[in-house]
């Protein structure tokens, strides 16, 4: 009898141990994502903020839930398995994009970037992560503000791609500054991100062997 209880334990102890699997699993890969950290603690920062009615410095309590939840649908891209950004060139110039370093590993991620050159007509590949865009230092853009409004970029910074997002690129006609589709563009200049960040004009950058990853036509 003692050994049949022993017998049932143990088969018990085995049991638990092959359905309670899950719970020792490994978190999901994209919480390793250094976007995905940083957006999180942007994310709970924010929801403080607007708990304990601290005011953010510049925005009002609307602003700030269009921001929330801006950020909120970009954390929901990376938990819904999109880990990776696109980029459009309509712009009738090359484009200077920022992608995964070259050596890294398909599931390792990186807070670097390196420089790749993307032709114009041409959007970049399925999965491979358009992190940014080069802004040359002689070309202006237009950005949206999250309230709408328009915002003028001058040259010598970086455009940031959210990942989840197709940013596409347009060159207005009319006064030839680039114009992009996302609203609330967060940008980086110089000595703000550990990228490379070339000041160079845009012929440099059209002289330039395009090399980016792109979707077959």
């Amino acid at each position: 009898m003692k050994k049949f209880k022993y017998i049932l334990i143990v088969a018990l102890v085995l049991a638990n141990l092959v359905f309670a699997q899950p719970s020792f699993a490994d978190a999901p890969s994209f919480t390793k994502h250094p976007d995905y950290i940083a957006l999180t603690k942007e994310i709970n920062n924010l929801q403080t903020l607007k708990e304990t009615h601290a005011g953010v410095e510049g925005f009002t309590t609307e602003e700030i839930d269009k921001k929330l939840n801006e950020l909120e649908f970009q954390k929901y891209a990376f938990e819904s398995g999109i880990n990776w950004a696109q980029c459009s060139n309509q712009t009738g110039k090359t484009l200077a994009v920022y992608g995964p370093e070259p050596n890294l590993d398909e599931d390792e991620y990186s807070s670097g970037a390196s420089l790749y050159f993307l032709a114009d007509g041409k959007t970049t590949k399925n999965r491979w992560d358009c992190k940014g865009v080069l802004l040359p230092s002689d070309i202006k853009a237009v950005a949206l503000t999250p309230g709408g409004q328009n915002q003028d970029l001058n040259g010598g910074i970086i455009i940031n791609v959210p990942v989840g997002t197709n940013l596409v690129l347009k060159t207005n006609a009319d006064t030839g500054a680039i114009e992009f589709n996302q609203a609330g563009t967060k940008v980086f200049k110089p000595g703000e991100i550990n990228w490379f960040i070339p000041n160079v004009s845009q012929a440099i950058v059209d002289a330039r062997v395009t090399n980016a990853p792109t979707n077959k036509d």
